[in-house]
């Protein structure tokens, strides 16, 4: 993200202010198909800037300055969604954990961010304009000299961790169709079927973890996620150097430019894979220490959770009430030596026989947290399968 005065100031839609925009703009029918489109150089000039609870009151109650606007979006963003899951888009939910913060920045509470009706209309018009962007690049030349551009692409997942996926959802009473023409259907009836349930987040965890990398690729594929032959990063230049990329890339091609270099834009995609993984990597490491902040103030309490992973060195179980993962470590557990069975997710008493794994029940009390290895040591209180 660009520092504030940049993103909040310079380059935020702040209401009264011309600012100087890239734009993609659309003209639909009742049924959110496209009638016109345009890329290219505005200035926009907005009247209001509402936050998402604003937006979203306005949407449920249906009064408030620009409901009607407001209204019109979210039913033509449902109609865009229903048609991107007929098509094969995958719905996946994660879970997003929010801290209430005290005067000093120390964490008093942990609560998980909700997305509604305002948040997946945001999201829906931006899939939008990203996808017919990089569409709009790819078809304006054809065969072999089409233009360098900047692709965000997702492959189709690693069949030997789909099937290894499939026979552990099925021990939670699921199943999945794991050829080609039915995993997207199957995946979204498996995330329906689990919503709510108890194993819904290890389930929904162990899918993503199934799935390809998405990466910045000058080379045209699709996105399997989102089921999308074409698909770019257009909609974030603030925060991330692709979108500018894709930006300067449009306009050089609008403005009849030539196709430019390949080499050089594949190496600048790579990069940017590179430290968006870094970023990804420091954004759940800063989430991590605030969770094992916050859980230092709970030394010796005890909590019901579900285990969350299984290692040669630890079963790891996130505690149901504060979404904090935790480890009990294998050579804690008494009664018994365990060890890890990789392809089974869980792990087994070598005398006993007893089996804990991905999934299960479980209540463990806090004995230790170390901040700075962001560690949370757990002592295992009862097993319930």
């Amino acid at each position: 993200m660009l520092p504030e005065r940049i993103s909040n100031e310079l380059c935020s839609l702040r209401p009264y202010e011309d600012k100087l925009t890239f734009s993609a703009i659309f003209e639909l029918d009742e049924n959110a198909h496209i009638k016109q489109e345009w890329f290219g150089k505005t200035v926009i000039h907005s009247n209001r800037r509402f936050t998402y609870e604003e937006a979203q009151e306005r949407i449920e109650k249906k009064n408030g300055d620009f409901f009607t606007e407001l209204v019109t979006l979210n039913e033509l963003a449902l109609k865009l969604r229903v048609e991107r899951f007929m098509r094969g888009s995958i719905n996946f939910e994660t879970t997003e954990v929010k801290f209430d913060l005290d005067e000093h920045g120390k964490p008093i509470g942990i609560k998980t961010k909700e997305r509604k009706d305002a948040h997946k209309l945001i999201e829906e018009f931006m899939l939008l304009a990203n996808k017919r962007v990089a569409e709009f690049v790819y078809h304006m030349k054809k065969g072999k000299n089409r233009n360098t551009f900047v692709y965000r692409t997702h492959d189709y997942p690693d069949i030997e961790k789909l099937n290894a996926f499939s026979v552990f959802a099925k021990k939670f009473g699921h199943e999945l169709q794991v050829n080609e023409a039915a995993i997207s259907t199957s995946l979204n009836n498996l995330i329906e079927d689990i919503d709510g349930k108890p194993e819904q987040n290890v389930l929904q965890t162990l899918a993503i973890r199934s799935m390809a990398k998405a990466k910045y690729t000058t080379e045209a594929k699709g996105h399997f996620g989102l089921a999308f032959p074409h698909y770019a990063h257009f909609t974030s230049p603030i925060r991330r150097y692709p979108d500018m990329m894709v930006h300067r890339l449009l306009l050089h091609y609008l403005s009849d430019g030539q196709s430019l270099s390949e080499t050089a834009f594949e190496k600048k995609c790579q990069h940017s894979s590179e430290m968006e993984k870094r970023a990804a990597d420091a954004e759940r490491a800063s989430v991590k220490y605030k969770q094992v902040e916050f859980m230092e103030t709970m030394t010796g309490q005890e909590f019901d959770g579900i285990v969350s992973g299984v290692s040669e060195w630890g079963i790891y179980v996130e505690i149901t009430k504060t979404k904090c993962e935790g480890m009990i470590r294998l050579s804690d557990l008494e009664g018994d030596y365990y060890f890890h069975d990789p392809n089974n997710y869980c792990v087994i008493g070598q005398n006993h026989g007893k089996v804990i794994t991905l999934g299960d029940d479980i209540r463990v009390k806090v004995i230790k947290t170390d901040i700075n290895r962001r560690i949370i040591d757990l002592e295992l209180i009862e097993h319930n399968k």
